[in-house]
Formats: C-alpha cells, structure tokens, sequence
C-alpha cells in the first residue's frame, strides 16, 4: 500500500506569543518541523513542542533557519558557508538535547524559509547545509523538495524526503513562487485538498501555467499558520486515506 508523510512546521512561537494551534495540527500530521530559537521558537517552546510530538507519536525533525527573528526568516541574508555551517549545527544540538531529554530520537532536518529557498539555487550554500547535517548525524533525513538542497543531499549519502507544498504555487522549474506575489499561497481549502490528491496520485506538482513537473513525493508540508489549518490538515489526510494511501512519517518502519 502506498503511504506519503504530512510534515508542518511547529513551535514557531516566542516567548508569549505563538504562531498556530500545535495541539490540534498534531492529530493529523505525522512529521513534526520543530524551529530551534533562530527565526522562531525559543528553549522552553522547542521543549514543549518535542514533547507534544512524542505524546501523539509524531515524528521530529529540526527546522533550523537564519538568525533572523524579527524577520521569521523570510528574508536573504548573505552569509559564508562557514557561517551557514555553525548556524546549522547549533540549531541541531540545540534541538537534539529536547530530543534526547525526552527519550525521542531526530529523524530529520528541514531548513527553514528563505535558507530553504536559497539552498534550491545555491550548491555552496545548501553543501554548508548538510554537511553540518552528516557531521551531526548522517542518518538523519533532510526534508527538500529539489535542486541542489536535494543533490547535496544526495551527494554525501544523506537519507531525502521530496517534499511538496500543501497551499503554494510552484514555477515551471519546480521553485515556489515568492510570498510576495498574488496568488503564490492558495487560501480555498477546496481547492487545495484536491490539489495535493493530485499531485500524490500523479507524482508531480503543479506550475502556475498549469504545466506539470514530475517529482517524488514523500512528504506534503502544510503549513500550520495558514488560517484553518488544523481542519485542512484533517481534510488532507482523510481523503488521502479515502484512496487507499497511508499517512506515517517517512522515518519510520512502514
């Protein structure tokens, strides 16, 4: 029976402000990206959050991003691959600690926003990336969906989970179109359950002229601050069950 994996990005509050409904996105998921304090997050959210997951048996993975709170990490920031490196295996260690405090073992990394998106285009910049990632644990996963992320990945060795985007619209290329463009985020919750059906049944995603692009697909990222995200995340799930595919985290024995 085929099965696909639904990651979110999870405990991307800070301090007393949170961002999205943890608790209730963690019933239909079953792979949490959980921020490690550099655009969201801080000590003792990244504890709750590891331990929610371990609670409803969710997969963890780190969701480690630019140092740029104020920021959420949607912006380019131009940094060495020394520096991307230092940055990445501090947010590692930093996660791994929760982990390992709750007796949960990491099963992935998922870079966070624009250090996701630059690592597409950037062998430099997404090489830094995971080598801090195979220095770390080279049994670990990297979530990417493409480009030099996935072939740097792939390079050293390192386990890949493709990944497409629940409610984002792609370029022909397979890049996501940038947040600042209308349209680059779908919002009809309608039209994105049957989007992602699709795409899971015929192995591709689809460009915004309509063209689509072949991909594995391993794991569908739903985004957890989209308005109604819970309930979309249910919907996804249920309908993907409906024809006969299997929700687990890509890490774990089918």
């Amino acid at each position: 029976m085929a099965a696909v994996d639904i990651n979110c990005d999870l405990g991307e509050g800070f301090g007393v402000y949170q961002l999205g409904d943890d608790a209730q996105m963690m019933l239909s998921i079953s792979s949490a990206n959980v921020a490690c304090g550099y655009h969201a997050g801080d000590p003792l959210i990244m504890q709750r959050t590891v331990l929610l997951a371990k609670e409803h048996g969710v997969a963890v993975g780190a969701h480690p991003g630019f140092p740029d709170l104020a920021g959420f990490g949607r912006r380019n920031m131009i940094l060495g691959t020394d520096e991307i490196y230092a940055h990445v295996l501090y947010q590692l260690g930093a996660l791994a600690a929760f982990c390992r405090a709750a007796g949960v073992q990491l099963q992935h990394v998922k870079p966070h926003g624009q250090l996701n998106n630059m690592a597409f285009n950037d062998h430099d910049l997404a090489g830094a990336i995971v080598q801090a990632i195979y220095d770390f644990n080279p049994r670990l996963y990297v979530i990417s969906y493409g480009g030099a992320l996935t072939e740097e990945a792939a390079r050293l060795g390192l386990g890949v989970a493709h990944e497409i985007y629940a409610d984002r619209s792609y370029h022909p290329d397979g890049t996501l179109v940038s947040r600042g463009i209308p349209g680059s985020v779908i919002h009809d919750p309608d039209i994105v359950v049957d989007r992602v059906v699709t795409m899971v049944k015929r192995g591709a995603v689809v460009a915004q002229n309509g063209v689509w692009v072949p991909t594995p697909i391993d794991t569908i990222c739903v985004h957890g601050d989209t308005p109604g995200a819970p309930l979309l995340a249910r919907r996804i799930r249920d309908r993907l069950t409906e024809i006969g595919i299997v929700v687990t985290a890509f890490g774990q024995p089918q």
